[in-house]
């Protein structure tokens, strides 16, 4: 039996809130699916599912980008895993972090939410912590800006030109977890300590 792996790109749905730091994960989820080539369709679990491999004869993925705010994800992505009979230790979150700079992709398993309401739902959902996630660095919200205005704004002039290579890495990040596992993607993502 091939091992199927569910990507959950976490945001808000709508144009309003496309180009959000909140949505960040949603934009890797859309360079995964250029990658694979296809469309996300709606499936019955409220959320756009794009079903393919990684690579040719690779292992089955499910990206899949919930249609519900962010702070209720865990129903849809609770659905698709029995729907597709997908464990907590094959699925991925990928999502917007402020705890770590702009421009940072770190991985890892399970541990503290960090205040992310949309990573809370799913861990109540799933029953669970004990999932992957893919943290897409944001930064801090400059000042004294409530840290719900910041992830709720599109990112600044500066980091737009950057964007694409932070979505770029984002996306090779959950490619080398799902390909060769938690401990070697984060010795390739998460830079040497001096």
């Amino acid at each position: 039996m091939t091992e199927t792996w569910l990507v959950v790109g976490l945001g808000n749905p709508g144009t309003q809130y496309s180009n959000n730091r909140h949505n960040v994960g949603q934009m890797v989820l859309d360079e995964l699916a250029s990658r694979i080539g296809g469309g996300f369709k709606t499936h019955k679990a409220r959320a756009q599912v794009l079903e393919g491999r990684l690579g040719i004869g690779g292992p089955k993925i499910v990206l899949a980008k919930p249609m519900c705010y962010m702070n209720v994800s865990g129903g849809p992505v609770s659905a698709l895993t029995k729907f597709f009979g997908i464990e907590a230790d094959h699925v991925i979150a990928v999502h917007d972090e402020i705890d770590i700079p702009f421009n940072t992709v770190k991985l890892k398993i399970g541990g503290g939410e960090g205040g992310h309401n949309g990573l809370r739902d799913i861990s109540k959902a799933l029953a669970t912590k004990d999932y992957l996630r893919v943290r897409v660095g944001v930064g801090r919200p400059p000042g004294r800006m409530d840290t719900a205005d910041f992830v709720l704004r599109d990112f600044a002039t500066a980091e737009k030109k950057e964007l694409p290579f932070l979505l770029d890495e984002a996306a090779d990040a959950v490619e080398m977890l799902v390909s060769s596992g938690l401990l070697a993607a984060q010795q390739k993502f998460h830079p040497a300590k001096n």
